[in-house]
């Protein structure tokens, strides 16, 4: 059976892999899916001979079907090479009983580099593929991590244009630099006085402007997006928890078929989702651990099937986490609805307009190998310094929201399951707030201040990423409020 996709509304079907990365977003507004999710077609056993490179391509070649092997093996092999300062790509640290799967070992420091080093090829070829002759948009909402990690990956890239929009006051002081420095003559960057809700809501609302997607069109643009609402941005993500079970079956610390569960630190559920979709592809996972923050609207639903984002938006230290509205939790329900789009577009409606939605109790049990649990800053905070001061392993704040809920996971089951945690980001990337954790508030304002002490007590290399931008000069200063992010478009495009 050939794989195609299709929207999660009902809009659209038989879309092959390289018109759903072009387009981002459905017409109708909903997230594409692959008609069927394929099986692995190596066993556990071989995969765990391969590197990351060789993995990549047996995950993705199931996905992205209309590519060929010559064009995949291309836009794996310029992807993942020396932008990762590890040959491994995601190497595996055990600590304190876990294992941490370290996705932050790109050009920006984050996992966002895992899928986003590799989107600007599956893009530049699926346009050569499908003859499209327009300059490619490339509009993001992001809440810290994908906007730097989209602009470094289609900086410069010919027959693009990159526009990225970010909470003013919603991202780390790195992150921030890492964003207003980036180079590239196709880069964009605006600061929205809001949150990130905020942002990826104004998004959402331009891309389902048939107007002004044909006024764009006349001047010979199209938009497309990648935030993680893009297949292409999805399916790379799949390939790390493959490889991370791989890695755990080589080196002798788990058997062959042993179930392990994973833990994930959760905003916009792209992330969990690649794992729950390596499930279903063959890799023994047991339990799916979704970790929230205070913003906790993905635990409160895990807990009574219902999605409620009308609450306080919280900031807190983990701001990748920041998020009331997980854009693609959509995913999951549309499967948890038998594939239904019809039972899906229903609920998606209530959310835009009630901003809540439940679900039956049969959906409910299609959610049974989920779990979630979140940490309030405090034990975020306690967990950090604990994992250092007892092992010497540096964790950074979202990846300390992991470690909280799975501690506490494992102390309320007795589930003694090997665990990998996925490790999202550098602690560089937060390291006031790491620095904090570790020995209270730090009187000085000076990030790099902040950055340098942390290197001396941890002894842990402060990253290329980071001295770069310590006098990189500001090139992008543009605010605006959500409501003007249009006309920011047409400014930059202008």
């Amino acid at each position: 059976m050939e794989l195609s996709y299709q929207s999660t509304r009902g809009g659209e079907a038989g879309v092959t892999a390289s018109q759903a990365i072009l387009k981002g977003l459905a017409a109708d507004g909903g997230l594409f899916m692959p008609s069927f999710i394929p099986k692995l077609d190596k066993t556990m056993k071989e995969l765990s001979l391969m590197t990351y490179q060789e993995t990549a391509y047996e995950v993705m070649k199931l996905f992205l079907t209309d590519y060929s092997e010559k064009e995949l093996k291309s836009c794996i092999e310029r992807a993942y090479d020396s932008k990762f300062d590890t040959q491994e790509i995601a190497p595996l640290t055990k600590a304190d009983g876990a294992y941490y799967l370290e996705l932050y070992h790109g050009s920006t420091i984050a996992f966002k580099d895992m899928a986003l080093s590799i989107l600007p090829h599956l893009m530049t070829t699926a346009a050569k593929k499908n003859q499209v002759k327009n300059k490619i948009v490339i509009l993001t909402a992001t809440s810290g991590d994908t906007g730097k990690a989209a602009m470094a990956g289609f900086a410069d890239v010919e027959g693009t244009e990159i526009i990225v929009f970010y909470p003013k006051d919603g991202v780390s002081r790195v992150q921030e630099l890492q964003m207003v420095t980036q180079k590239g003559n196709n880069t964009h960057v605006a600061a929205i006085h809001g949150n990130f809700d905020d942002a990826q809501t104004g998004v959402k609302k331009i891309f389902r402007d048939k107007e002004f997607a044909d006024s764009l069109d006349k001047k010979g643009y199209q938009l497309s997006s990648a935030n993680s609402i893009n297949i292409g941005r999805l399916v790379p993500q799949i390939v790390y928890y493959v490889y991370g079970y791989a890695r755990l079956l080589s080196s002798g610390e788990i058997s062959e078929g042993e179930s392990i569960n994973v833990t994930v630190p959760t905003g916009n559920f792209g992330n969990i989702l690649a794992a729950y979709l390596a499930k279903q592809m063959g890799v023994p996972i047991k339990t799916l651990i979704c970790a929230s923050n205070e913003n906790k609207v993905l635990f409160d639903f895990f807990q009574t099937g219902t999605y409620d984002r009308n609450r306080d938006f919280i900031l807190t230290s983990s701001p990748s986490m920041d998020i009331l509205i997980s854009s693609n939790l959509e995913r999951l329900i549309y499967l948890s609805a038998g594939c239904d789009s019809s039972v899906n577009e229903t609920l998606m409606k209530e959310l835009g307009e009630k901003g809540t939605y439940h679900i039956t109790e049969e959906m409910k049990g299609y959610l049974k190998d989920f779990t979630g649990g979140f940490a309030s800053e405090e034990e975020n905070g306690f967990t950090i310094k604990e994992l250092f001061e007892n092992t010497g392993y540096l964790i950074d704040t979202h990846t300390g929201v992991a470690a909280t809920v799975y501690h506490s996971y494992q102390k309320a089951t007795g589930d003694q399951t090997k665990t990998i945690i996925a490790s999202t980001a550098s602690p560089y990337k937060f390291s006031r707030s790491v620095l904090e954790a570790i020995e209270g508030e730090q009187k000085t304002k000076d990030e790099f201040q902040i950055i340098d002490h942390l290197a001396e007590i941890s002894k842990v290399t402060i990253p290329q990423a980071v001295e770069e931008i310590r006098t990189a000069p500001v090139r992008h200063n543009t605010e605006c409020h959500a409501d003007q992010m249009k006309e920011a478009v047409i400014n930059f495009l202008n």
